[in-house]
């Protein structure tokens, strides 16, 4: 049984027609990235959503990254704001391991475990040069060079352990194949 294509792919496919096919860099691919990418955080959003009305303890740090990695792809790089499902997510998953932590040894809640630390670092390296470069990714992408998309790239690495094909660091390495192309 065939579904019905929604409204946006309509339009992508549109256009894909118009351009005499998708290819890699044009507008229709540009536009069914963004797509993917914003079904993918409602996906997210729902699944995490619902976990924090139904069972707000169940809420894990996993669970908290892959909303906000969702999110922040979704908003080109940019922070997810607060209030925002990834935001709740966060604190809920900080309150868990918290309770989760104290129960299970004797450390005081101010203190962080440095592999926890370390890993918090990663990600905040991560999202600072994110944001950076997706701001300038957007704004000014003839001017993305590739010593900072391999920085994305690395920093992308070292915080999750693997690059998302599709993400900031692929885009931006990507742009930077253009770029040079020109």
């Amino acid at each position: 049984m065939a579904t019905k294509p929604t409204e946006a792919s309509q339009v992508i496919s549109d256009v894909a027609k118009a351009e005499g096919g998708t290819t890699k860099g044009s507008k229709s691919a540009q536009m069914q990235s963004e797509l993917t990418k914003q079904r993918n955080l409602e996906q997210t959003a729902a699944k995490v959503g619902s976990k924090l009305e139904t069972a707000p303890g169940s809420i894990t740090k996993e669970d908290a990254q892959a909303a906000h990695r969702a999110e922040s792809r979704a908003l080109g790089g940019q922070q997810p704001a607060s209030g925002s499902v990834t935001s709740q997510a966060q604190h809920e998953a900080a309150v868990n391991e918290g309770a989760t932590s104290a129960a299970t040894t004797a450390t005081t809640a101010a203190s962080v475990d440095p592999a926890v630390q370390s890993q918090m670092d990663r990600q905040a390296n991560f999202e600072d040069a994110a944001s950076k470069i997706g701001g300038k990714l957007v704004n000014e992408p003839g001017n993305v060079t590739k010593e900072e998309a391999d920085t994305l790239h690395s920093r992308e690495q070292r915080a999750f352990g693997h690059t998302e094909k599709g993400g900031l660091a692929s885009q931006a390495q990507s742009q930077v194949a253009e770029n040079e192309k020109s």
